[in-house]
């Protein structure tokens, strides 16, 4: 049986796509999408959703119709996730961290190492910067399996040309085994910890230092240790950017990182041409305030990335809002799981599932 997605669905965008093709491969369930990306100003695939399916079907082998540019339907019939080594040239500025969302799951509950190398955009528009990624999202992934993020080389807008390499090492081969997320109690802040980058170019102009002595100032409130580290590196276009994250020790842990649980929220902001350096470090630094300052456990763009793994172990998180981009992966995940998630007072929480099949 395929399963029906209406790719326009509540924030309609490409986010249905990924997360439904990710669902699809672990789950072993083919799956018919239409009206994609219809709430955009330029609807249907990206040349990024291409390179997700390009990934796909070398990692199981899968059937598509419909994976041309601009397509506004596809249908996707996975096959037994075989390959474990995948190589993808995006060729252009498009994020690899997007083009991972399809990916994690795969390689997250599977029986066997797997290794990415991935060509495109490290830091680029809506899009979850590298740094937030090693270091807010894949600490969440501790639990279930042993993951190695090596940033070769950064990519900006508009060449891209970042490197990006991946290994995925799974502690569970089944989901079902796998321990769920809890996430409702933060404990107390420890440290603020971030990376400001820019492109050597940029170098003789200190944009790296001015965005961290910007964030600093802003983040000086808080009494906790402070620690950016700046970074230029050769890259093919110009660009910058900074990514902070704040670091939660629970009660018991004294001052120890809770690794099965890990507490930490984040703030980040790109350079853009014509605003100073100043201005993006205090932009990233104010994001992280208002995640600080909520409560939450979970930051509102950690959150949405959460959720087909929680439709797949259960458990509970607290964030700061729920986003169209959160409601819209809650949709689309229970699409292929039997559980239902339930939100109330920014706590988000599922069952633990059980789904059709079990590759």
């Amino acid at each position: 049986m395929m399963i029906k997605i209406d790719g326009s669905a509540i924030e309609g965008g490409g986010q249905i796509v990924r997360n439904g093709l990710a669902l699809a491969t672990l789950t072993n369930q083919s799956f018919s999408v239409d009206k994609i990306r219809q709430g955009r100003k330029q609807p249907g695939l990206k040349n990024q959703h291409l390179h997700c399916i390009k990934a796909l079907k070398q990692m199981c082998n899968a059937e598509v119709v419909g994976d041309e540019l601009g397509s506004t339907a596809v249908d996707y019939i996975p096959g037994k996730i075989s390959n474990r080594d995948i190589e993808i040239d995006i060729g252009t500025a498009g994020s690899i961290t997007l083009m991972m969302q399809s990916l994690w799951l795969p390689a997250l509950f599977s029986d066997r190492k797997t290794k990415f190398r991935i060509i495109g955009g490290t830091d680029v528009a809506w899009s979850m910067p590298i740094d937030y990624l090693k270091e807010l999202f894949i600490p969440q992934l501790w639990k279930y399996a042993d993951i190695k993020v090596r940033v070769k080389k950064r990519g900006y807008y508009p060449k891209g040309q970042g490197v990006v390499e991946v290994e995925v090492k799974p502690k569970f081969s089944n989901y079902n085994e796998a321990p769920p997320i809890s996430s409702i109690e933060r404990g107390k802040l420890v440290q603020i910890k971030g990376v400001s980058h820019a492109s050597a170019d940029l170098a003789d102009a200190q944009v790296a230092e001015r965005q961290t002595n910007a964030a600093i100032i802003r983040l000086k409130k808080y009494d906790c240790p402070i620690d950016i580290r700046d970074e230029y590196q050769n890259t093919a276009s110009t660009g910058s950017g900074i990514t902070l994250w704040a670091i939660f020790s629970k009660i018991g842990y004294e001052n120890e990182i809770d690794f099965k649980n890990p507490v930490r929220l984040g703030g980040d902001c790109l350079g853009e041409k014509g605003i100073k350096a100043e201005v993006i470090g205090d932009k990233a630094a104010q994001q992280l305030i208002h995640e600080i300052d909520s409560e939450a456990c979970v930051d509102s763009h950690l959150a949405d990335n959460l959720i087909p793994i929680l439709g797949l172990v259960g458990g509970e998180f607290k964030t700061s809002t729920v986003t169209d981009h959160t409601k819209t992966n809650i949709w689309t995940t229970e699409k292929f799981v039997k559980s239902r998630f339930e939100v109330k007072d920014n706590i988000v929480k599922c069952d633990k599932i059980i789904v059709e099949e079990i590759i």
